[in-house]
């Protein structure tokens, strides 16, 4: 065996390594975070459901620190939910300007995982803006909060009806790596060791984080509306999400995802409407 194979294989040994360390801490940083939550009790609403606290702030707790946990929240829960989809394109990034004799090999790395979970940051920063807002419009007026588990269900739905387009299937298949899509930056890098600096390396965790936080669009709607800090809920649309990034068939994958999600939204609506 070459002295270059056996590199790769250390190489290859210590980035799961790091990647596993990485998901265990996340996932179980957000398990006592979801049980911290779940000890605080939800509000009940007008139309028999109940709104969870990850919304409102703690009693004497400001705005923009109510935010700031959320957000924080939010990012530990992303890196849980998204690692293990997100490792394989890490690793084919690292591969590929490994090839170019480029060094710092790490720190590319770690800057495209930064530059990924960036986006996922700042859509935190969006839903908590949108989700807080809600909130507040729906502990002021009952006829809104009445109409909330029906809307849920749509939102549910519409997830599932996503799944089905072509929009879908193209930012899959960039998340995918598929050729023509995902590979070519990395091809780009390969053939031009110049471009394989800590500038490229960012661009190209936002191009991914972009292109992943797009695809999961649908999904993530989901996992708001029906429990941010529900760990049921949490691990379905993980393995929903790892699986139609990885498994052979990935657009058939998905397609059978929205069936499941479909179906889910119209019980949901069939119960809001009192008919199940």
């Amino acid at each position: 065996m070459s002295q270059s194979m056996v590199s790769e294989r250390v190489s290859q040994r210590a980035f799961i390594g790091v990647s596993a360390l990485l998901f265990a801490a996340s996932a179980a940083v957000t398990i006592v975070w979801c049980a911290s939550m779940s000890a605080m009790g939800e509000m009940p609403m007008p139309g028999g459901w109940t709104m969870s606290m990850a919304w409102m702030g703690m009693c004497g707790q400001t705005w923009l620190g109510t935010a700031a946990s959320f957000i924080g929240m939010w990012v530990v829960m992303m890196v849980a939910m998204m690692l293990p989809s997100l490792t394989p394109m890490l690793w084919r990034y690292r591969r590929a300007v490994g090839k170019t004799g480029e060094t710092g090999l790490d720190r590319l790395t770690a800057l495209v995982g930064a530059g990924y979970f960036f986006v996922w940051a700042a859509f935190g920063v969006a839903a908590f803006a949108l989700g807080s807002a809600l909130a507040t419009l729906e502990m002021q007026v009952p006829a809104l909060a009445r109409a909330v588990p029906i809307a849920s269900g749509v939102v549910v739905v519409v997830a599932g009806v996503l799944q089905f387009t072509a929009w879908k299937a193209r930012h899959l298949a960039c998340c995918r790596g598929t050729p023509g899509h995902g590979l070519t930056l990395q091809a780009v890098q390969v053939l031009k060791a110049l471009k394989a600096d800590a500038g490229t390396a960012w661009r190209h965790g936002l191009r991914l984080g972009l292109h992943c936080s797009t695809c999961c669009a649908g999904l993530t709607a989901v996992l708001l509306v029906m429990g941010v800090m529900d760990l049921r809920v949490m691990v379905a649309v993980t393995a929903a999400i790892t699986i139609e990034r990885l498994a052979p068939a990935g657009e058939r994958v998905a397609r059978g995802i929205g069936v499941v999600v479909l179906v889910a939204g119209l019980v949901l609506i069939v119960r809001a409407m009192g008919l199940g």
